[in-house]
């Protein structure tokens, strides 16, 4: 049951919000609600009733353990459970007629992806999806800026936790850039070569893959949880230079031609931009947030959620192709 509230001044809708999973990522999106003005933090859910209790405590805000019960309460949820809840959550989420931002990915796989999107459609619900670099200071500030690549280079490197060993590197790191990709090539998707390799845990910790579009466009894509040092960078080349992005440290180099072509000049201008570092998530959230207050098409919606896992999934089924 959708729960808008008469309550604010002027009779203004007080839209009411809530976490389900409290966990290390659901925690932070429990602080970000609770911080933001003009909306009601209804409450939070976790299996883990000493986590609830204690998050509830130092928030001051409701605990359900039974997030079911949470759901008659909100117009809006972030589901930020394990990946293999996703799919059971939003589905009773969204049959409760209650908003989503759940965490990436979406689901375990496509088809229940799908499935979300089209009870989303039925019931006319959003979906948003945690694709979190979509929000990135340094991605925010080259991304109308990016036109017609023609070919993208992303490592992603993590040192390894065992949070997130619940999938393969592909679900858990390489899907944010594969994400980013599509967000920037807007063609169809011609091949894919892949290769990955388990390392530490039984499912794939080092993947690399290779991308190829109708319209021309090249993407190598490599994702590790299992390096010494982090790493998140993706450059970007077009017709007349390239983006350097470094998403960790919030860095951008641009890099430009000056003039026509040449032979064998070095004709190139390079400037770099410091970005704020801004706070990813709260962006993020807020913008869930307007989109449930103003009903438009979120950053990151159901269908993206979905495009990604349709790649990842062709990148992971490469992978077991040549093992």
């Amino acid at each position: 049951m959708q729960a808008l509230e008469e309550g604010g001044i002027g009779g203004v809708k007080e839209f009411s919000f809530g976490v389900i999973g409290v966990g290390y990522l659901g925690r932070f999106h429990a602080d970000k609600y609770a911080a933001i003005p003009g909306i009601r933090f209804a409450g939070i859910s976790d299996i883990d009733a000493a986590r609830l209790q204690e998050v509830s405590a130092a928030l001051g805000v409701k605990a359900y353990p039974d997030y079911r019960e949470l759901l008659i309460n909100l117009d809006a949820v972030s589901i930020a459970v394990p990946t293999q809840r996703h799919f059971e959550i939003a589905k009773q989420a969204l049959m409760a007629g209650v908003d989503i931002l759940v965490e990436k990915p979406m689901t375990v796989n496509s088809r229940e992806a799908g499935a979300l999107n089209r009870m989303a459609a039925r019931k006319k619900k959003i979906i948003q999806v945690g694709h979190l670099e979509r929000f990135n200071p340094a991605m925010a500030r080259v991304s109308g800026e990016i036109k017609k690549p023609g070919f993208i280079e992303a490592h992603r490197l993590a040192q390894f936790v065992e949070r997130g060993t619940d999938v393969d590197v592909v679900l858990d790191l390489m899907i944010h850039d594969i994400d980013l990709v599509l967000s920037m090539v807007k063609s169809r998707l011609k091949s894919v070569h892949s290769v990955g390799v388990p390392v530490i845990t039984r499912r794939v910790d080092i993947a690399n893959a290779r991308l190829e579009f109708a319209n021309g466009c090249v993407a190598n894509l490599t994702a590790s949880r299992v390096s010494r040092d982090a790493m998140r960078k993706i450059r970007v080349f077009h017709e007349s230079g390239y983006f350097s992005i470094d998403l960790q440290k919030r860095q951008v180099m641009s890099v430009k031609r000056e003039g026509p072509l040449g032979e064998g000049e070095l004709n190139i201008s390079a400037e770099a931009f410091e970005c704020d570092q801004g706070d990813a998530l709260m962006d993020e959230i807020k913008s869930f947030v307007a989109s449930v207050k103003s009903r438009r098409k979120p950053v990151v919606s159901g269908e993206d959620g979905q495009e990604a896992l349709r790649v990842a999934e062709k990148i992971i089924s490469g992978m077991r192709k040549r093992r």
